[in-house]
């Protein structure tokens, strides 16, 4: 009976370099989880989008400009709802401070775009462009979402870049396209990216 050697060695040993290489990794990528507003939500991110597409096939029912993006703006309110409440559940979740460290820092680069947007929101109403409205909104928010998602996960800031290009287009587009454009990034964009990060980073 051949004897049990229990100080056999391992066939495959790992390395010195390896192992260093494995523990600095995981060190970086502990220390950008720990510098990242994880607590972007993507349920909430789907259930924006689905209400965002609810909102396009309504809005397009409308006889003028102005109800139509009256439709809008009370689906950016019910956004805002949803993304305050799944937001806060998320970070509750998880122990992730919304106003403080990341949370902090995502919030002061995510507002000053938005503001921005409804200040434009209300000139370009002033002056009767409303045909221009639909690509400011999406330029803006894909902004806000850019600047935002520089203290957030990976995926944030390349759906902000894809806001950015819907909305460049929709400048240039017929007016007709706005609630169409409108729902393929707040509706389309939404539910997409939102799947990708709550299969990627749960929640």
């Amino acid at each position: 009976m051949a004897r049990f050697d229990s100080h056999r060695r391992d066939p495959h040993p790992v390395s010195i370099g390896d192992h260093a290489r494995d523990n600095l990794r995981f060190i970086r990528e502990t220390m950008e989880r720990a510098g990242s507003f994880t607590a972007v939500p993507g349920w909430g991110g789907i259930a924006i989008g689905i209400t965002a597409l609810g909102a396009a096939v309504i809005a397009s029912r409308q006889t003028s400009p102005l109800a139509s993006l009256f439709t809008w703006a009370c689906e950016a309110a019910v956004a805002v709802g949803i993304a305050v409440w799944t937001t806060y559940a998320k970070a509750h979740e998880g122990g992730t401070a919304l106003l403080s460290g990341p949370g902090r820092r995502f919030v002061y680069s995510f507002a000053p775009p938005l503001l921005v947007g409804v200040l434009l929101t209300f000139l370009l109403l002033r002056i009767g462009l409303f045909d221009a409205v639909p690509g400011v909104w999406l330029l803006l928010y894909g902004t806000a979402v850019v600047t935002g998602g520089a203290f957030s996960i990976r995926v944030v800031p390349l759906m902000g870049l894809c806001f950015m290009v819907l909305g460049t287009v929709a400048l240039f587009c017929p007016a007709s396209w706005g609630n169409l454009l409108l729902g393929a990034g707040f509706g389309g964009l939404h539910i997409i990216f939102g799947a990708l990060i709550a299969r990627k980073y749960g929640g």
